[in-house]
């Protein structure tokens, strides 16, 4: 396994670590003498570290692999998804604003893996920067609002709604763009069960 590929690995074993300092109720909220919100937000920080990292790594070296392009998304969503829905937990993040983006996420991942199966690479949009940086500011400012910080919660529930505007948005675009894709015909089909059963046979 090389570098990049093991990067996303650890950024799904930091997702468990993540929750289980969020979400359990330490004495006088401390963690070695350190406030659990600061060891969650430095987790979370190192885990959005090695999704830059992995990608920077996997281009500069050219060992951009499918296995790296399969984990890579999957430990992303992870990460967020565990984090945000602690959030929720923590009483920090709106439910219904949690819900819709994890909810955004999986609907384009399936719409984007509908247009794979029809030979078309559907490139992320350019509101998925914006979006990934808002989120990430989101989640380490509402990590540190716990416990009535109430600047950390101003700053978390703007970015938060910069999230979800973009991810909406974004989120139509792929729709649009998906509903201009020629529909499979049953030529298709039958030359892609011909071509398998090619392969087979030989």
């Amino acid at each position: 396994m090389n570098l990049p590929n093991s990067l996303s690995v650890t950024r799904i074993f930091l997702v468990p670590l993540l929750v289980v300092v969020l979400l359990t109720k330490f004495e006088g909220r401390l963690i070695l003498g350190v406030p659990k919100e600061l060891v969650g937000a430095a987790i979370f920080g190192l885990a959005s570290l090695t999704d830059w990292a992995d990608g920077y790594l996997a281009r500069r070296r050219k060992q951009i692999t499918p296995f790296g392009q399969v984990i890579d998304p999957l430990a992303d969503k992870l990460l967020t998804s565990a984090a945000l829905i602690s959030l929720v937990q923590m009483e920090v993040a709106p439910a219904w604003m949690v819900a819709v983006i994890i909810g955004r996420e999986f609907a384009v991942t399936a719409l984007r893996s509908l247009a794979y199966s029809r030979g078309v690479v559907m490139a992320a949009s350019p509101l998925g920067k914006i979006k990934m940086a808002a989120q990430v500011v989101a989640i380490l400012a509402l990590i540190l609002a716990h416990g009535g910080r109430w600047p950390f919660l101003l700053v978390g529930h703007a970015a938060l709604w910069t999230v979800l505007v973009t991810a909406l948005v974004s989120a139509a675009g792929y729709f649009r763009r998906f509903n201009r894709l020629p529909s499979p015909s049953v030529a298709d089909f039958t030359a892609a069960r011909a071509q398998r059963s090619g392969r087979r046979a030989g």
